[in-house]
């Protein structure tokens, strides 16, 4: 009879087999890794584990996996076989370094380098990204043909390198090595260990690092948009708020809830900053900590917070974006704003949600501050340094400052298209009469179909109308008109239709009339818009051309507006650039004549039958003391003036160019002619020469015509004088 521990001795290897298998059963059914055993060169899946099928989609269904004869690129998205064939290719190498040539290879890591993939699963709505890593050391190479050597011409021998008694392959070549392989020359034997794993959102989130910090600032709608998205993908959310603080302002932004197409416009709700006291926005800001609300519906203390709960938000995870920054000897910080993800189910945030949240601070509040500073966009050149100041100091959560430029010298300028309303008007007048006239004709063809009194009256009252309007109309006639045709006429087109042929077709030729944009005849004011907009182009191209040139007299503030001609506004002194002087001032008025008078020489060669009826006059207004200008974000305009006597100059230029001759009673502007107007001898002197200067360069007339103006608004003592430009 055996002893104890005979019988111990023996019973253990079976006892420990046990437990390998169980454990083998457990790595199968519950591993959380992919894991598969693959053909070499064909990549037909031999074997896989349970996560692995369930991930992919592939079901056995108690059938052998081997006899699918599934593929590894079949599972793949985006047909991404060629990443995982290069670096199949590069397992391959290294095995026939080692197995033919017996050459050791630098870095044993290569074996380990992962290719991560796209793969569509059945378990997400949106498709995941694998890391897989091969395992081929157990893999045989020995080459098919003895005669084939893709590597012959390459001297490996050089390629070697020392280190102690072993030799190694410098890596430098191994690229083009992989390229040169032709997998049929070798017979490759074992199997090829696949091992993967979900690395969905640590790459979600190494992409939106990557999104938030590039240059494009995150509140443009369309990068907004991709930061939503892979938002929603990371939390399983349904959409995104950012909060952008602006002094005593918090502004909301929330991308449109249809999330087909990128956005053009990202519109946003301001909220005064006491609103929100209490609210879990200025709480998590306040502790600078992520922030899950597990049921917004159960504690919504403010509008804003209802707002949300009506729009079916419930839970919400906050990302409170806070600049650090030094004040003497203790670091404070300043609130940048809040950013909220957004889900339509309760108690959908987890630990996991508000790790991956934390991850992410650093770069939404750079992001967040480069969009600060990016607030004052498309700014002119030449004051763009004071705003990028200001948006510098807010994007450190510093209050804001007002943008103002003291004692700056206005010039103002405007090429106006004269008799443009009166245009307007007659071009008005034609399409309607030729509308009604289509009126009148389907009235009279029902009318001669059928006798009806109601129908003769309508006949009547388009006679009258007609004849209102050959008397003349203004612009309120264009849609009084319109709305009578649709109340008295159009309601009935489809039951006039039917009353003969001849009605028949009086209907077709004014609903063929009316089909365009306008919805409306709209022939004689196309013509009108065509031929405005042909003077404006070529004022603000001329104009633009003449701006080169006087920017580097010395950079200024210039801004135009085109409706019926061109306005020009241009504001310079030493508080836009340190560089002003008195030579700089006169030389850009100076130059300021002679780009209008070329103005005036581009509309004269350019004239056509359309734009004979339509004149342009130039006009310049002086003043020689200066002004302060100051930016105010609540208007649409960058600069408003301040102060009594800056007013004064904006209601002259409001007026100015409708200014009548005090002794004459005419307009003081002419067609073809320069007008400028001044209030004091100093100024006439000083733009006499300059109307000498414009003469000797042929830019103008000799002969000055002069006078005073007729009071504008009680503002009395404005003079004039003009010139002739020369075409």
């Amino acid at each position: 009879m055996p002893s104890p521990q005979l019988v111990t001795d023996k019973q253990k290897p079976i006892v420990d087999t046990a437990q390998e298998l169980e454990w083998l059963r457990n790595f199968h059914h519950h591993s959380q890794l992919l894991m598969a055993v693959v053909e070499p060169n064909t990549f037909k899946v031999q074997y896989a584990n349970d996560y692995f099928c369930q991930l992919t989609g592939v079901t056995t269904t108690g059938t052998n996996l081997a006899e699918l004869d599934i593929r590894l690129p079949d599972l793949l998205a985006d047909s991404q076989t060629q990443a995982v064939e290069s670096l199949y290719r590069q397992h391959l190498l290294l095995l026939i370094l080692r197995d033919i040539y017996h050459l050791e290879v630098q870095g044993k890591r290569l074996l380990e380098q992962p290719v991560i993939v796209s793969v569509n699963s059945p378990l997400y709505p949106e498709s995941r990204l694998i890391e897989f890593t091969f395992r081929s050391q157990q893999l045989q190479v020995v080459r098919r043909h003895s005669s084939s050597d893709e590597l012959v011409d390459w001297d490996l021998e050089q390629l070697l390198v020392a280190n102690g008694s072993a030799k190694l392959i410098d890596l430098s070549q191994l690229p083009v090595w992989t390229q040169q392989l032709h997998l049929e020359d070798y017979q490759v034997s074992g199997n090829l260990l696949l091992e993967g794993s979900d690395v969905t959102a640590r790459e979600t989130i190494r992409q939106l690092i990557e999104l938030l910090i590039e240059h494009k600032s995150i509140l443009q709608a369309d990068k907004f948009f991709l930061v939503n998205q892979h938002l929603r993908s990371l939390f399983r959310a349904t959409n995104t708020l950012v909060f952008r603080a602006e002094d005593e302002l918090m502004r909301l932004f929330i991308p449109p809830e249809s999330q087909d197409t990128s956005p053009q416009e990202l519109k946003s709700t301001a909220y005064a900053r006491y609103s929100l006291a209490g609210s879990h926005f200025l709480q998590a800001a306040d502790s600078n900590q992520v922030r899950n609300i597990p049921d917004l519906s159960q504690d919504c203390q403010t509008d804003c917070e209802r707002s949300l709960v009506v729009k079916g938000v419930r839970s919400l995870l906050l990302i409170p974006l806070v600049v650090k920054t030094m004040n003497s000897s203790y670091e404070t910080g300043q609130l940048a704003g809040v950013v909220g993800i957004m889900s339509d189910h309760p108690h959908h945030f987890d630990e996991l949600d508000c790790q991956h949240a934390r991850e992410l601070m650093p770069a939404f509040t750079a992001a967040l501050r480069q969009a600060i500073q990016r607030h004052f966009s498309h700014i002119h050149p030449a004051v763009e340094w004071r705003f990028l100041q200001e948006a510098e100091r807010r994007s450190w959560g510093l209050p804001a400052e007002p943008i103002v430029f003291t004692n700056v010298y206005p010039l103002y300028g405007i090429s106006d298209i004269r008799g443009s309303s009166n245009e307007r008007n007659r071009a008005i007048q034609n399409d309607l009469l030729a509308q009604f006239n289509l009126a009148l004709a389907i009235v009279e063809a029902v009318a001669q179909h059928q006798e009806s009194a109601f129908c003769q009256q309508l006949r009547l009252d388009l006679l009258d109308y007609i004849e209102k309007l050959k008397v003349g109309v203004k612009v309120e006639a264009e849609i009084t008109a319109l709305k009578i045709l649709r109340e008295q006429l159009e309601v009935y087109l489809d039951y006039f239709a039917t009353c003969g042929a001849q009605a028949q077709n009086a209907v077709e030729a004014y609903r063929q009339s009316c089909n365009n944009s306008q919805g409306s005849v709209y022939v004689a004011r196309d013509r009108y818009d065509q031929t405005i907009s042909q003077i404006n182009s070529l004022l603000k191209a001329t104009w633009e051309r003449w701006q080169v040139r006087m920017q580097q007299i010395i950079p200024h503030y210039c801004d135009i507006e085109c409706t019926d001609g061109l306005d020009h506004m241009i504001y310079v002194g030493e508080s836009i650039d340190s560089n002003f002087s008195l030579y700089h001032l006169r030389s850009l008025r100076y130059e300021q004549l002679r780009a209008i008078c070329d103005c005036a020489r581009t509309i004269f060669h350019q004239k056509t039958s359309e734009s004979n009826q339509l004149a342009v006059t130039h006009l310049v207004l002086v003043q020689d003391f200066t002004i302060d200008i100051s930016h105010d974000e609540s208007t649409e305009k960058l600069f408003d003036v301040r102060g009594t006597k800056d007013i004064r100059y904006e209601i002259v230029k409001k007026r100015v160019d409708k200014a009548m001759d005090k002794e004459t009673h005419t307009r003081i502007t002419q067609p073809g002619m320069l007008t400028v107007v001044y209030s004091t001898q100093d100024e006439w002197r000083e733009y006499q020469q300059y109307l000498h200067y414009l003469a000797r360069e042929g830019w103008v007339d000799s002969k000055i015509t002069s006078g005073t103006i007729e009071p504008l608004q009680g503002i009395t003592g404005l003079k004039f004088a003009r010139v002739q430009i020369r075409c």
